[in-house]
């Protein structure tokens, strides 16, 4: 079985979607870091991520092994996890994910990661275009004031300069560039669900998600 969930950066679709795993025991693919590493990789390698810059991304792209298991993002066989969540990878792995070349290659590896398995896989174009046949769809959202609070409460933590007035106009930069790229832009797919957090828990969220596709006996 195949549960897609879509959504815009910072509706908490990542959490809901690792914590439905749990309640179901299927396995959890996070598509949106696999582009995360990605960005990562043209950052340290000082790439610029742009259309005129292809011959060089895909050159990196040849060279790259990127996986997800355990909850964690490998690239190049390196647990990279705690190197891809800040802003400025968040802002580049939509640049990346705009790129034809970046698409395909991910795309391919996300169908081969799932194949014969019971998985749960979250990011922008999962029911649209990755799994548009997925046995279930939802799109989880939240305003962007709400979203904006929930990651600059993630981050305040481990950075003290951190300005909500920025996290919020990065989301905002996000969403844009997100839903207006011509590939595979953000958008609800036709049969999809839709999951508004903004007014709840993301427990909550897990357990009208479970209530929808049936419980831990679903199979």
């Amino acid at each position: 079985m195949i549960i897609a969930i879509d959504g815009p950066s910072g509706a908490g679709k990542s959490t809901v979607a690792k914590l439905l795993s749990n309640k179901l025991n299927f396995e959890y693919i996070d598509t949106g870091a696999m582009y995360r590493a990605l960005a990562y990789k043209a950052y340290i390698n000082k790439i610029d991520i742009h259309e005129g810059n292809s011959d060089k991304i895909s050159k990196m792209l040849n060279s790259t092994t990127v996986d997800y298991y355990d909850n964690n993002i490998y690239l190049d066989g390196q647990n990279v996890e705690g190197l891809i969540r800040d802003e400025l990878i968040s802002i580049n792995a939509s640049k990346i994910s705009a790129l034809a070349i970046v698409r395909n290659k991910m795309v391919d590896l996300q169908r081969k990661i799932a194949e014969n398995k019971n998985v749960i896989l979250d990011g922008r174009d999962i029911g649209t275009v990755v799994f548009p046949n997925a046995d279930y769809k939802f799109f989880v959202t939240a305003s962007e004031e709400v979203r904006a609070v929930r990651r600059y409460n993630q981050l305040i933590a481990s950075n003290n300069n951190i300005i909500f007035e920025n996290i919020l106009a990065d989301i905002k930069k996000r969403d844009e560039q997100d839903s207006s790229r011509k590939i595979s832009p953000l958008r609800i797919a036709d049969d999809a669900i839709l999951i508004d957090t903004s007014d709840m828990i993301l427990e909550e969220a897990v357990n009208k998600l479970v209530d929808i596709i049936g419980g831990p006996n679903v199979l």
